[in-house]
């Protein structure tokens, strides 16, 4: 593995999901594993200046490939090992020439799942499967090192962050041997659990993305060909079903959305799109809107994180790179302008399979507008937690 490569965990469906760069909710700073083959360390991207720069954050001894790493709001870094049954937790800091290490605790667990870093910037999650149910850790940001927040009913994967605030977390669920589905964890009512999609009973349907400020939801389903996942998308509280566009479906390569434009408030069909696309030739960036039926693909920068990036609000896409010439690169993409294409409504309650039309989802509040969701009737019913 080169240094500017970077490792990728395969989900049920085959989609890659990029676990080797992180950034922080704000977009501020940013963390991997950087290093060659056995000497590997953490290090730290501060994003918010002029340019970004590198600090290294190496210790004693080299890190192993699967040590994770996820980046605090204060500029610390949370550096998750596996030891023997276990995982241990520490924040790290640059202290001049050194790295200091604050260790904060373990978890029981081999195989636990570092979450997104949370919007608060100031709490990190995990995931640990049990027997009948997954139980979400609070890692970092409590008072007395690693604490047990919630337990949710069933086989449990995936993260996406609903508000802005780090309460309402989004997880995809497996129950017995049934379908996949999103489910909302609200983390301030000892975990209650609120069903987020239903496209089909039988259809397995996942949450990739959201984007808090405007409600877009980025979705893989696959009600409108079963056996065959497919992107999709919908609005928080919105009536009009999921869609599920046709450019989005690339025959010969995966396409996986990685970055939504934040700031667009109550307007998601106009929010920029970034997608990594990994075909027989690499990988390279696929910008979209909601409200065009054309996605644009433009080659990615040498050395290109695959998988990482982020928006500004003004809809310009920076893609952290790597090369021996430059240690520490942002690449800048500007979003596509093109006249917006109305797609037609779909009837309520109808299943499309191709062009843009959709399925109808779970959520049917008379708005299209980002709402709590333990005040949206998402379902109409929840189910406790457990």
């Amino acid at each position: 593995m080169t240094a500017c490569a970077i490792e990728a965990a395969a989900e049920e469906d085959g989609t890659l999901r990029p676990t080797g760069f992180t950034i922080t909710a704000d977009g501020a700073y940013a963390a991997r594993l950087a290093g060659n083959g056995d000497a590997l360390y953490p290090e730290r991207w501060t994003l918010d200046g002029p340019e970004p720069y590198a600090v290294p954050l190496p210790l004693g001894q080299p890190e192993e490939p699967d040590t994770r790493v996820v980046p605090m709001a204060d500029g610390r870094v949370l550096i998750g090992r596996r030891v023997q049954e276990r995982y241990t937790f520490s924040l790290l800091y640059p202290t001049g020439p050194r790295t200091g290490e604050l260790p904060l605790g373990a978890v029981e667990s081999t195989g636990l799942t570092l979450l997104p870093p949370s919007p608060d910037g100031t709490c990190a999650y995990a995931l640990v499967p049990g027997p009948g149910a997954t139980a979400i850790w609070l890692v970092a940001g409590g008072a007395f090192g690693p604490e047990l927040v919630a337990e949710v009913k069933g086989r449990c994967t995936g993260g996406v962050w609903l508000d802005r605030t780090g309460r309402m977390l989004a997880v995809d669920r497996r129950l017995d041997d049934g379908p996949v589905k999103s489910v909302a964890v609200d983390l301030e009512r000892g975990g209650e659990v609120t069903e987020l999609l239903q496209i089909t009973e039988e259809s397995d349907d996942r949450l990739l993305l959201a984007d808090p400020d405007s409600g877009l939801l980025l979705i893989r389903s696959d009600a409108p060909s079963p056996g065959h996942h497919r992107l999709g998308w919908g609005v928080l509280g919105s009536s009009r079903p999921v869609r599920f566009p046709e450019c989005l479906r690339l025959p010969d390569a995966a396409v996986t959305p990685f970055a939504i434009q934040p700031g667009q408030m109550l307007m998601p069909e106009n929010c920029a799109v970034a997608l990594r696309i990994d075909g027989a030739a690499g990988s390279w960036v696929g910008l979209w809107r909601p409200s065009a039926r054309r996605l644009h693909q433009v080659a990615a920068p040498g050395g290109w994180l695959a998988g990482a990036g982020l928006w500004t609000r003004s809809g310009v896409l920076r893609l952290p790179y790597v090369t021996a010439a430059v240690p520490c690169g942002l690449a800048r993409l500007e979003a596509p302008v093109e006249a917006p294409v109305e797609a037609a409504p779909a009837a309520p309650g109808a299943v499309a399979t191709q062009g843009a039309q959709g399925v109808q989802a779970a959520a049917k509040p008379a708005v299209c507008r980002p709402v709590p969701l333990q005040q949206a009737p998402l379902s109409g019913r929840r189910s406790a937690a457990g």
